[in-house]
């Protein structure tokens, strides 16, 4: 969604004319989160989707309706596939299509940089976005580095942390929001004080238990430490030995990941990153086809509208 409101303030310092599509309300379920947005240039050509299927093309002409008269509107439709069999995914959306003027630019970068929430008007509406969630990883690897790829297009900000000057290098690491040499207790204190999440992946004994001594004296939500059972185990019997209950070491991930056959890096990544985001979605992490009720919950959590 982020990358988006790039988009706008490109257009907008370049003098470009847009309007902007935005989800401002839901209803029984969404389909994108509150706040998504499609940006529409005067030639009827756009970037972004809201999730409304084949009401996208209405609201195109309702961008380019406004970018004629200069009139803000908002509509409301439910998403539907009538030219089918009826069915529906239950979404009763609002969308606001509005006018950003030039000091809007301004306003979309803090939203892009996600390191605050931003809160803006779209006609009548109020637009609030949460910052990105962070994740911390531990062990500047070549799995270190799918895994930051994944997560920064799930909206989280990475900072990578190791000790080994030739490991945590931003030529190896060029999508992490920070990559720094440092050993785990010098700096995860501090960072994991608002962190969601820690992911350990050095596989160095050395490495690793500093960093989940820090991440168990913290209350970061989700702990993840890579490794096979062996490896988990031992890791397990030196933290017991320095006096960690089973019921605090039970906080701990391992192996992290869930069960997909994932075998090449970018694979484990994808793993490890579907249960970060089941823990901190509090799902189940469970087939949807197994699962009643609607895909997409209500409320959205990380994007709000008043």
């Amino acid at each position: 969604m982020r990358e988006i409101y790039g988009e706008i303030a490109s257009r907008l310092r370049s003098g470009l004319p847009c309007a902007i599509a935005t989800l401002v309300a839901a209803r029984q379920a969404a389909p994108a989160s509150i706040g998504t947005s499609m940006v529409v240039d005067s030639d009827g050509s756009f970037v972004g989707n809201i999730g409304a299927g084949c009401h996208e093309a209405e609201l195109v002409e309702n961008a380019r309706a406004a970018l004629r008269d200069g009139l803000p509107r908002t509509i409301d439709f439910e998403v539907a596939d009538e030219l089918l069999d009826g069915s529906s995914c239950g979404a009763v959306l609002t969308v606001a299509i509005w006018l950003p003027d030039q000091s809007f630019a301004a306003v979309a970068d803090r939203i892009v940089a996600g390191e605050e929430p931003v809160e803006f008007s779209c006609g009548s509406h109020v637009i609030r976005t949460e910052r990105k969630r962070k994740l911390v990883v531990v062990g500047a690897t070549d799995l270190a580095a799918h895994l930051t790829r994944a997560a920064n297009a799930s909206d989280f900000s990475v900072t990578i942390v190791d000790p080994r000057p030739p490991f945590a290098t931003t030529k190896r690491h060029p999508d992490a929001q920070r990559v720094l040499v440092a050993w785990p207790d010098e700096v995860l204190p501090s960072l994991l004080r608002d962190a969601a999440a820690i992911v350990v992946v050095a596989h160095d004994a050395k490495i690793d238990l500093p960093a989940l001594r820090c991440a168990l004296q913290s209350d970061v939500a989700y702990i993840g430490l890579l490794g096979s059972r062996r490896s988990q185990s031992a890791r397990g019997k030196s933290l017991r030995e320095l006096g960690y209950s089973a019921n605090t070491l039970a906080r701990i991930h391992g192996p992290a990941g869930l069960d997909v056959g994932a075998i090449s890096n970018a694979q484990v990544a994808c793993s490890i990153l579907a249960e970060v985001l089941s823990v901190l979605n509090d799902r189940s992490a469970a087939p949807l086809r197994s699962l009643p009720g609607p895909i997409h919950t209500l409320p959205e959590r990380r994007l709000t509208a008043k």
